[in-house]
């Protein structure tokens, strides 16, 4: 990701020179952290079907959606994150930030990524795990209305949502465990503004090493043609 910025910002420089420097200077790509299971289904409590097995990749934008939330601490208490992800180009395409962690929330991250594609998302899977937010009838009725497919992983398997977590210990390394918010209102600015710019500069391999904004103006400027 590195050679890729330097070659955008000018530089002729091949991977081998960049990895060498980058072993001088000690630096290295994070390890991944185990995470423990939190997610604990109440009984009797309905839940939709795995529609996604752990087969996590998308053929496009709109197809699967991954969504979860977690805490920002502040001075004057937690902060809860809804967020969902759109698979297809790695975009958080839908936010929600509040002090409770519950259906309300997670139905406004939802709210906000239908509204980002244009209102109508016919048939696009939502997966999540079986937490209490997304088994409520707020939901579900949501869900239902906008035509979304829910989708659930297994009781306390994180893995089952592993791109969700996977972006929750990016934004773990690289904004909660850097930035002190004294108040809700700074961690409400500094969330959001950091997606905005990871939706708009951070580079997936996956894609062809460009950002989720990027990739879907690309693959917009293709149908067009």
């Amino acid at each position: 990701m590195i050679t890729a910025d330097l070659t955008d910002a000018g530089w002729t420089v091949s991977k081998n020179t960049v990895a060498a420097l980058m072993a001088e200077m000690g630096l290295a790509a994070r390890p991944k952290r185990k995470r423990r299971a939190t997610t604990r289904p109440g009984k009797g409590r309905w839940r939709a079907p795995d529609l996604v097995q752990r087969d996590f990749p998308a053929q496009g934008i709109n197809r699967k959606w991954y969504g979860d939330g977690t805490e920002i601490r502040t001075d004057e208490g937690k902060l809860q994150l809804a967020s969902v992800l759109d698979m297809g180009s790695r975009r958080i395409v839908g936010f929600a930030l509040g002090e409770h962690h519950d259906a309300e929330l997670a139905y406004g991250a939802l709210a906000m990524a239908v509204a980002v594609r244009g209102g109508q998302v016919p048939g696009v899977i939502m997966h999540t795990d079986q937490g209490s937010e997304y088994t409520a009838d707020l939901f579900r009725a949501a869900c239902e209305r906008l035509g979304v497919c829910q989708s659930m992983g297994r009781p306390g398997s994180a893995l089952d949502n592993a791109v969700i977590e996977s972006w929750h210990s990016t934004l773990e390394f690289e904004l909660r465990r850097v930035e002190h918010f004294a108040t809700r209102a700074a961690a409400r600015a500094g969330v959001a503004a950091w997606i905005e710019d990871y939706n708009h500069h951070r580079r997936h391999s996956s894609l062809g090493r460009v950002s989720p904004v990027d990739y879907e103006r690309a693959l917009a400027g293709k149908d067009a043609a």
